[in-house]
């Protein structure tokens, strides 16, 4: 099977599974690090759903891939995205999440107070993430995913 056809498919189990435990698991068990999962979750399929393009674009020959992260993401933001109907605002939504999921990443101590998540950094300035970022952000996964497979039905 073709990888971006594969990474499609991961990133809309992953959107599903995060789906039920942001409105059916969370509220019943309240365990921040459930909303730790969701947000690294999130970010996971968001990458694939990038991926996906990029690799889909890149066997049409329509774009170059570089082993550079940043640079690729860069083709995404300035070839891909406008042909994929992804808008500004959703890149800055990818751009917040994907910097969120590294301030976790790097941070020496998060805690939870009134079901958001506070995440201290080394030099405790604070990045906070509530119930509703997280459900903003599986909008914009979602998103990603429905206009992927509209373009590329579109395009095929």
């Amino acid at each position: 099977m073709e990888k971006f056809l594969e990474n499609l498919q991961e990133a809309e189990k992953i959107i599903r599974t995060s789906d039920h435990m942001i409105y059916v698991t969370f509220p019943l068990i309240k365990d921040k690090r459930l909303l730790l999962k969701i947000l690294l979750d999130a970010k996971t399929a968001v990458a694939k759903g990038i991926n996906s393009i990029l690799q889909y674009e890149y066997l049409y020959k329509r774009i170059n891939l570089y082993k550079d992260a940043k640079t690729n993401f860069r083709t995404f933001q300035e070839q891909c995205a406008p042909k994929y109907k992804i808008t500004k605002q959703e890149i800055k939504l990818i751009l917040e999440l994907f910097d969120l999921v590294e301030k976790h990443k790097q941070s020496p101590f998060e805690f939870i107070k009134n079901e958001k998540i506070i995440i201290l950094s080394e030099n405790l300035k604070t990045k906070t993430l509530s119930v509703a970022n997280l459900k903003e952000f599986l909008v914009l996964a979602k998103n990603i995913l429905r206009k992927i497979r509209e373009t590329m039905k579109n395009h095929s």
